[in-house]
């Protein structure tokens, strides 16, 4: 993801608000990404109801996003390394949003569907521009770990919040507004980053892509993601499962070897994950998306 900018600090001490208004964009927006992988599961009946749904094309309004979020989420991270984290945050928030507002008012499942598929990929450019800009702009240091609970603690709340929210919204309002919800949220955290985030530097050199890292890496979470999602309604050892995990295997299999003997720049330097505090914190993230 990003490279650290040396005076981003200072802009951001010179800014509106400060850290707690940067700290707030960014949890309002990782809050969102997370919410949404949940926040239609109590309103699927409703879904089914109002726009024709079958039963087996019903899964589709969470596994749409759900299986673009993870495909796309390692190259969504690597655009701010091309655009700058501030641009991709605010691209990210825009395709997110006006998504949701598709999705809110779409009059056919396929409308719908889609609308959920260009959630995703607008939350799998939003969400790592999000701790990007955060471990950026706040220098190592108590405030860092600090900013950086707080960002965990709001992305474990919104998994857990969205059943909740979920429920509540469909209850007293309608289906639509688990989706609608995140437009009048979405301009206001936008108006929040403009004044909050610090602008990106210019961009003098050339960031070199790891191509085909990116493609296995895509390929091989969406096809697991996928393989996973047919678990439910097929079973674990159906065929499509097993193909799906079994495809996503190879291909990240595939990706790792192209990092660590083909990549001039590597999408994931292996090396990180020799450090230990970084291979604990993936294990605790990977437990808590288990919760």
């Amino acid at each position: 993801m990003g490279t650290a900018d040396p005076v981003a600090g200072d802009r951001l001490r010179a800014g509106h608000g400060g850290l707690g208004a940067l700290l707030g964009v960014v949890c309002a927006a990782q809050f969102m990404v997370v919410l949404d992988v949940s926040v239609v599961n109590v309103a699927l009946p409703s879904i089914r109801d109002g726009l024709g749904f079958s039963e087996t094309a019903l899964q589709w309004v969470v596994n749409a996003y759900a299986l673009t979020f993870a495909g796309l989420l390692l190259f969504g991270g690597r655009l701010a390394d091309l655009f700058g984290r501030r641009r991709v945050f605010l691209a990210g928030l825009g395709v997110f949003t006006a998504a949701s507002l598709a999705g809110g008012l779409a009059t056919s499942a396929g409308v719908l569907v889609a609308a959920r598929v260009v959630q995703g990929a607008g939350a799998a450019v939003l969400a790592p521009a999000t701790l990007t800009i955060l471990t950026a702009s706040v220098g190592e240091g108590p405030r860092q770990t600090r900013a950086l609970a707080a960002w965990t603690a709001v992305g474990l709340a919104g998994g857990t919040a969205g059943n909740l929210l979920g429920g509540v919204l469909t209850e007293f309002l309608t289906w639509r507004s688990t989706l609608l919800i995140n437009v009048p949220v979405g301009m206001l955290a936008a108006i929040a980053a403009v004044r909050s985030i610090p602008r990106d530097a210019d961009r003098e050199a050339i960031v070199r892509v790891d191509v085909a890292g990116a493609v296995l890496a895509t390929a091989g979470l969406g096809a697991s993601a996928f393989g996973i999602a047919q678990a439910a309604p097929s079973g674990w050892t159906a065929p499509p499962t097993l193909s799906g995990i079994g495809a996503g295997l190879v291909l990240l299999t595939g990706f790792v070897v192209v990092e660590a003997r083909c990549a001039a720049v590597p999408l994931i330097p292996l090396r990180l994950l020799q450090i230990r505090s970084v291979s604990a914190g993936n294990v605790v993230m990977c437990l808590a998306g288990r919760a």
